[in-house]
């Protein structure tokens, strides 16, 4: 299966959250192939956890990643991460570690990030971003 995008966190929120844009974008770029990270996965279910109906919001995850494979950190993953963490330090361009794994998720695998956030990623070189107006 060839993926294109990787969807962040905000864009799965939204979608969860039935914001009509976001889900028709997803059914739009579904057939391109879509795919989210493991650290959108580990902030999910922080908000799964601590959420006022915690059994419906796991059923709606586990129903979301029966269509979108979730991609792991391995060694590639993590040596862009290091040379990005540090290149932007040198800069004094602070970035939080989860939002660099998941931007260097999309460097190191040639995807493009689907995010609203573009302030947490545009210090990254080279990252391409799909944002909705």
């Amino acid at each position: 299966m060839t993926l294109t995008y990787l969807i962040d966190t905000d864009w799965i929120i939204d979608h969860f959250n039935h914001v009509g844009r976001t889900t028709e974008k997803l059914k739009e770029l579904r057939p391109a192939g879509i795919t989210m990270s493991v650290v959108s996965l580990a902030e999910l279910y922080e908000g799964i956890f601590y959420s006022r109906d915690p059994a419906r919001d796991q059923r709606q995850l586990e129903e979301f990643l029966r269509n979108v494979p979730v991609l792991g950190i391995d060694e590639d993953i993590c040596k862009v991460f290091g040379k990005e963490r540090g290149k932007l330090r040198q800069q004094g361009k602070p970035v939080s570690d989860f939002d660099l794994l998941i931007a260097s998720t999309c460097l190191c695998c040639g995807l493009t990030l689907l995010s609203n956030n573009r302030r947490h990623y545009d210090m990254v070189e080279g990252l391409r971003i799909l944002s909705l107006p």
